[in-house]
């Protein structure tokens, strides 16, 4: 399923939160349903086949325990296990939201929120049912992703070598570009198919959410621990588990994972007893884990044991004739999802298209096709049908004294620092370098 088609509830006793959440969203979803009383939830989710649910935390403005948010939450999943809620919490909030993730929710917002990462959270949940709930495919097939140029070519060879065996896996290339959708394809094409493929954002784990998230707990292990729970180790047992942004976690979090592929056995929170996992291990990231390790932020004896076989995603522009095959499937997908008749491509649009830099790789794309395909007026598609996002545009001032490629580094450097309001930390994650290389390249161009 795609963002636009999504179907939205939020809950939240304050009118202004609702308006303003309706605002944003309405434009960009298929349906937004609000509503002050939290009663109603039930006999809504009845009527209506919502993707995701946006869900305060308080509606008692005497009380502000959050209790009643965490009722309403198992309420919810207890109705409809397979939906994705998230929570609205205050900056006092945040050990509350932490421990509503262990009762089952799948994200928290924090008041007052970034219309952005709203966006971007809602997005990234009403994604992930495409893998509960599978619709059209979007890339891949059940055993092809889209893609004839030779780099892709290079990519499909490994794979097929790789898949059926037991090796670990560690996947990398540029955001974007599709590292999720090869890890699904390794699995599907191995001898574990017909078992769980799960899958973890370990890089966005704090180090106790970690433990509890991949190790799972006993009841009683802490204060909220009111009944044992697999983490995703044991829940993988059997089949794939798939460590999405390896390359963030920290040097504690290394030491456990570490020590468990070694052992190939976890130990729940609160538990004596160790349990044996058989799974399969495939890790992806966009940061150089080599550069990590030089700069002692990544454990080398663990880089040996999740990297058996590593699989390098070429950026998209680098895969030629690949980016009219895809700009052909999304055109037709979207021409389909929006019921339109069929469109075709002018000789202008197709050269617009092999002239962008897609920094934002085949998601960059896709969006911008969207685009496209929702704001056309006619059934042949021009140049000026196809807009790109800003976000994905550093703009490049050269001078004598640089060289262009310099100069497309420093800038890009610039407008990503400029975005992040100066975090180095964010900037350097976004770059895909560490924090140290662009410190390094900030010395470099005197910045």
């Amino acid at each position: 399923m795609l963002f636009h088609n999504a179907k939205i509830l939020i809950i939240d006793d304050d009118e202004d939160v609702l308006i303003a959440l309706r605002l944003l969203l309405k434009s960009k979803v298929k349906e937004v349903v609000t509503n002050k009383n939290p009663n109603t939830i039930l006999s809504l989710m009845q009527q209506h086949a919502f993707d995701v649910v946006i869900l305060d935390m308080n509606f008692n403005g005497l009380v502000n325990t959050g209790n009643e948010g965490i009722f309403w939450l198992n309420k919810i999943k207890k109705q409809k296990p397979e939906i994705d809620v998230i929570l609205i919490t205050a900056y006092g909030d945040i050990d509350l939201a932490i421990r509503s993730l262990k009762e089952g929710a799948s994200d928290f917002l924090v008041k007052p929120w970034q219309n952005e990462k709203i966006l971007e959270t809602i997005r990234e949940h009403v994604e992930k049912q495409e893998i509960k709930q599978p619709r059209k495919p979007h890339l891949n097939t059940e055993t092809t992703i889209i893609g004839e140029s030779e780099p892709m070519q290079d990519v499909f060879v490994k794979l097929k070598k790789v898949a059926p065996t037991d090796a670990n896996i560690l996947i990398l290339g540029e955001n974007g570009t599709g590292k999720d959708l090869i890890a699904k394809a390794i699995h599907d094409n191995s001898h574990r198919k017909d078992k769980p493929f799960v899958k973890v954002d370990v890089g966005s784990l704090t180090d106790t959410l970690f433990e509890s998230e991949l190790f799972g707990y006993k009841k009683g292990a802490f204060t909220d621990a009111r009944e044992d729970r697999k983490g995703r180790f044991e829940t993988a047992h059997g089949g794939t588990l798939f460590l999405d942004e390896i390359g963030n976690i920290t040097l504690r979090q290394q030491a456990r994972l570490l020590t468990v592929l070694q052992n190939r056995q976890v130990t729940p929170l609160g538990a004596n007893q160790p349990i044996a996992i058989d799974i399969r291990l495939i890790c992806a990231t966009n940061v150089s884990i080599s550069d990590l390790a030089e700069e002692e932020r990544f454990r080398k004896d663990l880089i040996y044991r999740i990297n058996t076989v590593d699989i390098m995603i070429p950026p998209l522009r680098e895969r030629g004739t690949d980016i009219t095959l895809l700009a052909h499937y999304f055109i037709d997908y979207y021409a389909e999802k929006y019921g339109k008749s069929a469109f075709n491509m002018s000789s202008c649009f197709i050269q617009k298209l092999k002239k962008h830099h897609f920094s934002g790789n085949v998601r960059e794309l896709q969006y911008a096709l969207e685009r496209a395909i929702i704001m056309a007026e006619h059934q042949t598609l021009e140049a000026d049908d196809l807009t790109f996002s800003a976000i994905e545009q550093p703009q490049i001032i050269t001078s004598q004294n640089e060289t262009n490629l310099d100069a497309l580094e420093k800038n890009t450097i610039l407008a990503v620092i400029e975005k992040n309001n100066g975090n180095i930390s964010k900037s350097a994650k976004e770059l895909g370098i560490t924090r140290t290389a662009l410190y390094r390249r900030l010395h470099k161009y005197d910045l």
